[in-house]
């Protein structure tokens, strides 16, 4: 039986996966990891501040509505 006083190992941050290079947008600089061509955030950097929110407002709207049809299956 182990010691329960003796420290014990903490782990550590998790190990990043490498993944495929992120696709390159309209302009041909690399798009923003985790974000695809077709996904709505893709040129989201290239766009005023200003717009963010309803960028942000609508995918919000999209995963609600995605969401509630789980309850129907």
């Amino acid at each position: 039986m182990t010691d329960p006083a003796s420290p014990r190992p903490v782990p550590g941050p998790p190990r990043g996966v490498p993944g495929p290079p992120a696709p390159a947008s309209q302009d041909g600089t690399a798009a923003a990891p985790g974000v695809s061509a077709g996904s709505p955030f893709a040129g989201l950097a290239d766009r005023p501040v200003a717009e963010h929110v309803a960028v942000y407002e609508a995918e919000h709207e999209r995963l609600q509505r995605e969401l509630s049809t789980i309850d129907q299956l």
